[in-house]
């Protein structure tokens, strides 16, 4: 395996952080977040583009408004995130909602002037119950998926995002029976998705399109592939753009149609712009000739749940205490601090059962353990206050190279504030 090494951090600025802020703490980098959102604003369209950040995969309001500050629209996937985007400052008619949950609150939410795409013919029933008349988006099925894994997967027979392809011509009679307009259509197939598969997704689109006519946007969602570790391959946005833009120019060219592009990413955008610090607590071996070595974290499930839910594979930087000859390595199994055999950070490859030791420098208690790649679905996706540990704090490095606190670290009484006496 490829030796790993720090993306954006130094080890000094590793120790600085940890003594500041304490471990576990996560870590965002203003600018690695700047570089990836303009790589996406630069994506190949032929009549203009919308970028959306999916912010599922980290919504602090301080990336929000970074992005926001870029020129980056928001991308939500519940009504609490909607009001979450409002409360950070996004304006409402930048934030775009598909939901597998409709809002009990959706009227007041949208009277805010947010966008809103259908993701079920009975979401579609019930808006045009509540504004006739009106336009909304529609996300579609396309039949195809495509992800990392089955469980990032949202595209297919087997999924339930979207309204099946087969069942757009009960759309379009919901549509007449209220008189909706249909401006937008949307497809997103999975996240780590085949470039291919994205691409025929996309193409296929085009046609859906076709049945709509007051349709002036079609959103091609996200789900692109991003190299965590350094022997995997990311998805080139220009090379996947380009099929894209040409078959927008086909479009108009046939139909007279100019359609506005969308994209959605959020791993593209924060996954290698994070990065988690933790303190290896303990170091233990066990006997016998399947005897291994471990590496205990203060942190684990409760702050990245990705390895053991989807055998995610993170780039592990061990920086010492202190500097020292790191020249002598041995194999460790990496794991966190929860009660929980799963709560391992070396999985194997696709296989979260399995166990893959990583060769790292010798390692002692104190010293610190850098988890790359952690900006995406670890802080916004995790197994919160398991065992009771509290939320870690979040930090980001600002464009002047300063760490700025921007989640405090959960205290303890906050874990149960909310549990009731049914006595009193």
């Amino acid at each position: 395996m490829v030796k790993e090494t720090l993306k954006f951090l130094t080890p000094e600025s590793v120790r600085q952080i940890a003594e500041e802020f304490g471990t576990p703490v996560y870590v965002y980098d203003e600018a690695a977040l700047t570089r990836h959102a303009e790589a996406a604003l630069a994506f190949p369209n032929a009549f203009g583009l919308t970028v959306r950040f999916a912010m599922k995969a980290a919504p602090n309001a301080a990336i929000l408004r970074v992005f926001h500050r870029l020129g980056l629209h928001i991308d939500a996937s519940s009504g609490f995130e909607v009001k979450r985007a409002l409360r950070a400052g996004i304006p409402a008619e930048h934030i775009s909602l598909s939901t597998q949950e409709f809002p009990e609150d959706f009227a007041q939410l949208y009277k805010h002037g947010i966008r809103f795409n259908a993701c079920s013919l009975a979401q579609l029933e019930r808006f045009g119950e509540l504004f006739p008349g009106c336009r909304c988006g529609l996300r579609v099925n396309p039949g195809l998926g495509s992800g990392g894994t089955g469980k990032t997967n949202v595209g297919g027979p087997h999924s339930s995002f979207g309204i099946w392809h087969e069942w757009l011509g009960e759309a379009e009679a919901i549509v007449a029976k209220y008189g909706l307009s249909i401006i937008r259509i949307h497809t997103h197939i999975g996240s780590g998705s085949d470039p291919a598969v994205w691409e025929r997704v996309a193409l296929m689109s085009l046609e859906t399109v076709k049945r709509f006519p007051d349709v002036v946007t079609l959103n091609l969602g996200g789900g692109y592939k991003v190299a965590r570790m350094a022997s995997e391959k990311a998805t080139d946005l220009q090379a996947i753009g380009q099929p894209v833009k040409a078959a927008f120019e086909a479009l108009a060219a046939e139909t007279g149609r100019k359609l506005k592009l969308e994209i959605e990413p959020g791993t593209f955008l924060v996954a290698n712009a994070g990065a988690l610090v933790s303190m290896v607590r303990d170091v233990v071996r066990t006997g016998g000739p399947d005897g291994m070595h471990f590496l205990k974290l203060d942190s684990g499930m409760t702050e990245i749940l990705r390895p053991s839910l989807y055998a995610a594979q993170h780039p592990l930087v061990i920086v010492p205490a202190q500097e020292r000859d790191s020249s002598a390595e041995r194999e460790y199994l990496v794991v966190g601090h929860c009660c929980e055999s799963g709560d391992i950070l070396t999985t194997g490859m696709d296989d979260p059962e399995a166990l893959l030791p990583r060769c790292l420098p010798e390692t002692f208690p104190g010293d610190l353990c850098v988890v790359e790649g952690a900006g995406a679905y670890c802080a916004a996706m995790s197994a919160k206050n398991y065992n009771s540990f509290p939320e870690a704090p979040e930090v980001l490095v600002g464009l002047d190279g300063r760490a700025r606190l921007i989640r405090r670290r959960q205290h303890p009484d906050q874990i149960v504030q909310n549990e009731v006496d049914p006595g009193e």
